[in-house]
Order: C-alpha cells, then structure tokens, then sequence
C-alpha cells in the first residue's frame, strides 16, 4: 500500500524556484502590463519574453504538453503544484507558456490539425507568438451544446458558417478560433457538432464587441462574434464530422481542473493578506486576531482551503492514474461545484475584514469575489455540475423495495438476534 503527502526531493526544488520567481518577477507585471495575452504589445513583449526565455532555460515550459510538442509531458499532479502557485498572477501561466484556452486548443490542434495547420497555427501558439480563442458559448443558449444554432454548411470543398456565439475569450487578440458548429442538423444532440478551425481575419468573422468580465477589464476581452458565411477550406475540421462534442469535452476535462489548480493561488493570495490585516488592526482595545468571530472566519477559511486543495490534488492523482477524463468525471464535477464557493467565501472574507478599504478598487477583493461568479459559469455553471456529480454518485447505489429503509433499526436487530441465537444470552427484554 502506498500513500504520500510529499512532494519529491527534487521537484520541489523546482517549486521553490518557481515560487519565488513568480513572487519577484512575475507577480509585479499585474501592475504595469495591461492585457497578458496581447502579443502585440510591445511593452509586454519587452518585460515578457525574457521571464519565458528563462522559464526555457529552466525546462518548466508548457509543461503540461508531450516533449515532443516542446513540453515535459508533466502529469496533472506536478501541474496541479505548479498553477496553485501560477495562479496568483495574471500573468503566471503566460510566463510558463500553459495559459487557458491556448493550452487546450493546442491538444485539438496537435491530434486534428494536417501538417499545415500545426506549422502556422501550433508551433506559434505553442510559442506564444500567437494567441487563440475557443468560440463555442452563444447568447441564446449559454454553454449548453443541445440549444446551439450556429451552423456549419459544406458548399463544395468549404464550410460556411453563420450564427452568433460569444464570451469568446481573447478573439479580439487571437490569430485563430475553433468555433463549434452544427454540420449535422438531423443527428441526435451531441451528434450534431463539429469544431472547425477558423482564421480571425476571415471575411464574415465579425466582433459585435467585446464584453468584459469584472473590474480590471476596461475594454473588455470576451468577445461576441457574429459569423456572416464565414469561409473556411473543408479540411478545417477539427475531428470527424458530428464529433464536435467530443473533441471538446477532451480540452474541457483538462481545462476545469487547470482552473482549480489556479483559483488555490488565489484564495491563498486572500487568505494571506485577510490573516496579515487582523494582525494588524485594533478596534474596541484589541487586536481585530482575537476576536472570536474574526478568528472563526480564520478558521473557516483555512478548513476551506485545505479541503479544496485536497479535493484538487487527489483529482489530479486520479487523472494520472487512470489517463481518462471519464473515469475521474465525478471528481472534476465536485472540484468545479466547490471552487467557486470557496473563492467567493474566502473572498469576501477578506473584504469584509479590511472594512471600507476591502470594498475599493485599491484592494484586489471585488474583484476577487466578481471572479469567483465568473469560475461559477465558465466551462458549464456550477448547477450542472452538481447535476452531474449528483448522478454519478447515485449510480453505486440502489434502492430498496422494501416497506422499510435497509437500514431500519427494528429490522437491523432482529436480524442481529437471528444471527446469534443460541450463542449468547441477549436481553431482549431490554430493548423489545
């Protein structure tokens, strides 16, 4: 029997080093940069690239990714280790080349793209010359695939695509998006889809605007799009014809605990700080720390946590030890139904304990909490995901045809009393 709480020698090592790179050199580009995907930028670019280059140089590039995609081929639970620290920046996992969606899109591209595909859209991306978009939401329907309406139709050796989708993230900076569309219009619902890859400078590919998320984003970075027979060569499809929603759910499995991985980082950023303000606040002659409700607040927030990251990380070890997302999907449905109850409790904590300073934009805590609703609907809103992890629990048990439960306490003694007749003297008296 084997059973650990230890990191190995030598990767933590690697932890500690990334730990404090990311708390000196990449945590202080949150407050001079603006957008970390904008590759365009070339103030970003001039403080960026170097931090990557080292990352290189230290082989802790895009480690989530095969090495001969340029990656270390790391599993999910040294990734889980890393992004709880990434994820205390904005910038974190573009420093170390494992930014959502491009990390995701990648695999699609690197199982489904022909070699022209991987040439002008992986091996940028893969380099973060470029960036990408994954266009699947739509205003009508929000992430529910079964009530898409964009379309995809094959006119000779092109698909045309109409319809609207949106919160397509980063379109606005991305070289290409993979939209998911219906080719088959007459297939059982997750039949009908398939993903295609589609360049952003294609004609009839048009952002309606750009809606953002939260309060650090002034121009907004979510994208609604409106395709107008949008053109693409037949051969940008992305997997087999109707298989749309398969090849999503490969990216998304990854994606929603990647998520979780980085929203520990953050929930620990405000635990942190929540612990250093009641340390350091008097009100009614006393420390704000020995308050027995500040200290319950404490208390809550770190079983919060450490429940959570335990959650995480044997989730991480499960999808490493079976290699299918389906096995482990009860798991990823309970990580992504928890995070978001975690952030916002811890958050708002926080918030609460620094009084009117928490509630201003000079605090990170608004923010925080508005984030944590966001982690509630991205990738599938949280209630879906407790329908799922409801389901899947439900089918290791079974119900009783019985008048009574199986475990009826009149019904539990007597059984217990025919067991033992003869081989010891019960009163039974006693409890008739």
């Amino acid at each position: 029997m084997s059973w650990d709480f230890e990191t190995e020698p030598e990767f933590q090592k690697q932890l500690d080093w990334i730990d404090q790179f990311v708390r000196e050199e990449v945590e202080p580009l949150d407050y001079v940069l603006g957008h970390p995907y904008d590759v365009r930028d070339p103030k970003r670019n001039q403080l960026v690239r170097p931090l990557q280059a080292e990352v290189r140089n230290r082989k802790l590039w895009a480690c989530h990714l095969e090495p001969e995609l340029g990656g270390q081929g790391y599993g999910q639970m040294k990734l889980a280790l890393m992004n709880e620290i990434l994820g205390r920046s904005r910038f974190g996992p573009i420093v170390f080349g494992c930014q959502a969606p491009d990390s995701g899109n990648a695999e699609i591209l690197a199982k489904y793209g022909t070699p022209d595909q991987k040439k002008r859209f992986l091996q940028p991306l893969l380099d973060n010359e470029i960036v990408s978009a994954f266009s699947m939401t739509e205003p009508q329907g929000g992430a529910d695939p079964k009530v898409f309406t964009t379309r995809a139709e094959l006119r000779g050796d092109n698909w045309v695509i109409n319809g609207e989708k949106w919160f397509s993230s980063n379109a606005h900076l991305a070289s290409f998006l993979i939209v998911m569309a219906i080719t088959e219009a007459d297939a059982p619902p997750y039949q009908k889809l398939s993903t295609i890859l589609v360049p952003t400078d294609t004609p009839g590919v048009n952002i309606v605007r750009n809606l953002g998320v939260g309060t650090h984003e002034a121009e907004g970075s979510h994208a609604y799009i409106r395709y107008q027979d949008a053109t693409v060569p037949k051969d940008h499809l992305l997997g087999p014809r109707g298989g749309g929603f398969v090849v999503a759910q490969t990216r998304l499995g990854g994606g929603r605990i990647h998520h979780a991985m980085r929203t520990i980082g953050q929930v620990r950023k405000a635990f942190d700080m929540m612990c250093e303000r009641v340390l350091s606040r008097t009100t009614q002659g006393s420390l704000l720390a020995d308050k027995q409700m500040v200290q319950e607040k404490i208390a809550d927030s770190w079983c919060d946590i450490e429940q959570f990251r335990l959650l995480v990380l044997r989730t991480a070890w499960k999808i490493d030890r079976y290699k299918d997302y389906l096995k482990v999907r009860k798991d990823i449905a309970a990580v992504k139904a928890l995070m978001p109850r975690v952030f916002h409790d811890v958050a708002s904590r926080a918030l609460y304990l620094h009084g009117s300073l928490g509630a201003t934009g000079e605090m990170p805590f608004v923010e925080q909490v508005i984030q944590s609703f966001h982690m509630g609907l991205a990738d599938g809103p949280t209630e879906v995901h407790k329908v799922t992890l409801a389901r899947q629990v439900l089918r290791d048990y079974k119900g009783t045809t019985d008048l009574f439960p199986t475990h009826h306490i009149p019904k539990l003694r007597a059984a217990a009393l025919k067991k033992y007749a003869g081989r010891i003297e019960l009163e039974v008296a006693a409890h008739s």
